[in-house]
């Protein structure tokens, strides 16, 4: 498994008004939907290309566009879907899969209750979007469900990490497959109740509102 923290200056700033509590939800979507754009231009460095022959308005040369299958990305519902027109506007041609995964708040766990995902994953790149990566069982669950269908590429994009949430991905996926961690932090800690510190709170309730 390899991490990717993204050290840029608009990353740094865009982070840190999302983490504190003054920032509105409709001002925390829109940062959210612009940072998960900054992250994903570094998620796809591997995406998969191949030549393509065109014609300018000048002369014919070689250039490059993505190869088939297309890329498939998976926001986990509901704060997941906070990131998905950042991830898109950087990468139109991809498709896009669901997959619902709740945490259990005495446990930790990852419940499942909803999927919408293609039954053969085989050869695609896939992009998991998750804003928080705390306990990690939540991105477990999800990079399982993946492999099940075959999927050997998987790269998750998240806002904040903890180190213990890394550490059980890491343990739990080991060296199955080629999975990439790109996130904009890895904070401190975990606290008592498995949020992330300094962290910035529950990302769905803080996009969405609390429900």
């Amino acid at each position: 498994m390899r991490v990717h923290v993204a050290n840029h200056p608009l990353v740094a700033h865009k982070l840190t008004v999302l983490r504190q509590t003054s920032t509105p939800s409709p001002t925390f979507r829109q940062l959210t939907e612009e940072l998960v754009t900054l992250l994903a231009y570094e998620a796809t460095r591997e995406i998969a290309v191949e030549p393509m022959e065109i014609t300018t308005p000048v002369a014919t040369t070689v250039g490059t566009h993505l190869t088939s299958p297309n890329p498939l990305v998976v926001p986990i519902l509901r704060a997941g879907l906070g990131m998905l027109e950042g991830m898109t506007r950087l990468l139109p041609t991809a498709e896009v899969g669901f997959l619902g995964l709740q945490r259990n708040e005495e446990t930790f766990e990852a419940v499942t209750y909803a999927n919408r995902l293609p039954d053969d994953l085989s050869g695609r790149q896939c992009y998991v979007l998750d804003p928080m990566l705390a306990t990690g069982g939540t991105l477990v669950a999800a990079i399982e469900y993946l492999f099940e269908r075959g999927a050997r590429h998987v790269t998750c994009i998240t806002l904040l990490c903890a180190p213990e949430g890394l550490e059980a991905v890491e343990q739990a996926i080991g060296d199955r497959a080629d999975v990439t961690i790109v996130t904009a932090s890895i904070d401190e800690k975990l606290n008592e109740k498995g949020y992330i510190v300094p962290g910035l709170g529950d990302a769905g309730d803080r996009l969405y509102g609390v429900v």
